[in-house]
């Protein structure tokens, strides 16, 4: 299967990079390489382009796509929460922006066998490095049930969970629950039919709770973001679009936090405690998808363009 992906926000993330020509970029999350694109191709000969990704089938189709640009572009599989260290291999210690497309690739959700999507049966992988041996499997057969109730609340957000993680346990104490497929079916049978029938597919939440627990995806966003900002040059912005409330609310608490970091009791007629600021937020309010964006691709729906600029 091709890797396509359509870039989300593509027009909005380019412009606020405020690219220089001559500039170095970090693409954390290269996919499809649609984002990296549109970067290269406003770069100067002098300029480069890093694309990090752990996945095996971005990267594959990554390269073909940006080939043109020759040595200007340099990609690297790997987590983007170790962009420092893959800089410092390459001689880089401080970037002109970074750009961030968090989330589940459409190749990753139409690719059945990966195991992300709950609308066709396959093995309950969804890895997005399948170099790790854990799988969502691992979690659905091995957490405890209240651990279960722990990941699809917090990550799910979901009202049902306590009965969802009843259901898996009673369901693996007679079987392991092997494919996407079966847990689809048992998480129908936790949910009332009445929400089934009003609100959007039921296995959607858990879903995308088993998917965060496994790759780590809010503690790596988490432990990143400072180390980012810290990597820019004055002047330099970093771009993250998130899908979920979860990631939106951890972008903007981050970066508010580093656009105004003192810890000094709101009495203190000055600051006493030291905290300089490290930059401001680029955009007061976050950047959603236009009409036209939105009635091309419906996963834009949930998207959120949030930008920060280093001082």
């Amino acid at each position: 299967m091709e890797f396509s992906h359509v870039s989300v926000l593509l027009k909005e993330t380019v412009e606020q990079l405020n690219i220089r020509p001559d500039g170095i970029y970090v693409d954390g999350t290269l996919g499809g390489g649609g984002h990296a694109y549109e970067v290269l191709r406003r770069l100067s000969p002098k300029g480069r382009l890093i694309g990090i990704d752990q996945d095996a089938d971005a990267i594959k189709a990554a390269g073909e796509r940006l080939l043109e640009f020759g040595s200007r572009v340099t990609i690297v599989r790997s987590n983007y929460c170790n962009m420092r260290l893959e800089l410092q291999k390459l001689g880089i210690d401080r970037v002109d922006g970074i750009l961030l497309d968090l989330g589940v690739s459409s190749f990753q959700l139409d690719s059945a066998e990966r195991g992300f999507t709950y609308r066709e049966d396959a093995p309950l992988d969804m890895r997005m490095d399948r170099r790790q041996a854990k799988t969502a499997r691992d979690i659905v057969n091995e957490y405890s049930e209240q651990e279960l109730f722990r990941v699809i609340r917090g990550y799910g957000e979901d009202k049902f969970a306590k009965n969802i993680a009843k259901h898996i346990a009673a369901a693996r104490a007679i079987k392991p629950i092997e494919t996407t497929g079966e847990l689809v079916e048992i998480i129908r049978r936790a949910i009332p039919a009445k929400v089934r029938m009003n609100g959007g597919h039921p296995a959607k939440k858990t879903f995308q709770a088993i998917r965060i627990e496994l790759n780590g995806e809010l503690e790596v966003l988490k432990n990143s973001l400072d180390d980012m900002i810290d990597l820019l040059k004055p002047g330099g912005r970093i771009c993250v679009i998130t899908f979920h409330s979860l990631e939106d609310r951890m972008v903007k608490t981050i970066f508010k936090t580093n656009e105004n970091p003192c810890t000094c009791p709101s009495h203190f007629p000055v600051c006493v405690c030291g905290n300089k600021p490290k930059g401001r937020l680029a955009v007061k309010k976050p950047i959603v998808p236009g009409e036209e964006e939105l009635t091309k691709n419906k996963r834009s729906k949930s998207s959120k363009l949030r930008v920060f600029e280093r001082i």
